[in-house]
């Protein structure tokens, strides 16, 4: 059995052997090593003369100046997905949902489905770069619209009704999609300021319907009748 061969000792391609010279520390008295010598840099002057080294995290992307609400359309039940994949990238997303009751494995709980099936929001000055960001995320079919420069743009005041409605945490229902009608202002309760097109159940009692017209979609939740007020046009 031959010896194993020492660590910094190769091989000759003619058999003979040569030893390979590593050198870790200056001997003493080198000029490396010498009194006074140039002691090493420091973490901090070392990150500083090699910038190429650096590895900083990502800046959150800046929703700008001209920052507007758009909609990403995903594939079926990948809203919760697209979602979490661009907030971890930090950009400002919307995802309403409400509570239903759902049942697994024989037992009932509560869990939040998204309010409009397929469909998100995001709000963002997009440029090219960050349209193109968006696009990478899995799950997503597109973002409404043409193009980078041309996305469809969803009004702050429909949005900031569904965001009122959604945090109110009242019982929240789809609706057939409704664009014209009755239109008043809740005067009171945790809707107080919501405005939308009121449908009269009962004497006291109907449904106050809010609309997104760039997706033909309306939700609904009851309301008052007593607590609200018509707005002029």
């Amino acid at each position: 059995m031959s010896a194993s061969r020492p660590s910094g000792v190769q091989s000759h391609p003619h058999g003979n052997t040569r030893v390979q010279k590593t050198r870790s520390f200056p001997p003493r008295g080198s000029r490396e090593g010498a009194k006074g010598a140039k002691p090493a840099a420091s973490p901090a002057e070392f990150m500083t003369s090699n910038p190429m080294r650096l590895n900083p995290m990502p800046a959150a992307p800046a929703p700008g100046a001209g920052a507007a609400w758009h909609v990403l359309w995903t594939r079926s039940h990948c809203e919760q997905l697209v979602h979490d994949q661009l907030a971890g990238k930090r950009f400002d997303l919307f995802l309403p949902k409400f509570e239903t009751w759902t049942r697994r494995a024989g037992a009932r709980s509560v869990a939040g489905t998204p309010l409009f099936p397929g469909y998100l929001f995001l709000r963002h000055a997009l440029d090219k770069e960050s349209y193109l960001e968006v696009r990478k995320a899995r799950g997503l079919v597109s973002i409404l619209g043409d193009g980078w420069d041309r996305p469809a743009i969803l009004p702050d005041s429909e949005i900031d009704s569904i965001r009122r409605m959604a945090g109110a945490k009242v019982p929240v229902a789809a609706h057939p999609y409704l664009k014209e009608g009755r239109r008043v202002r809740v005067t009171r309760g945790s809707l107080a300021g919501l405005e939308g097109i009121l449908l009269q159940l009962k004497l006291q009692h109907g449904l106050l319907v809010l609309s997104l017209n760039l997706l033909q979609r309306s939700v609904a939740v009851e309301v008052d009748c007593t607590a609200v007020e018509p707005i002029a046009h």
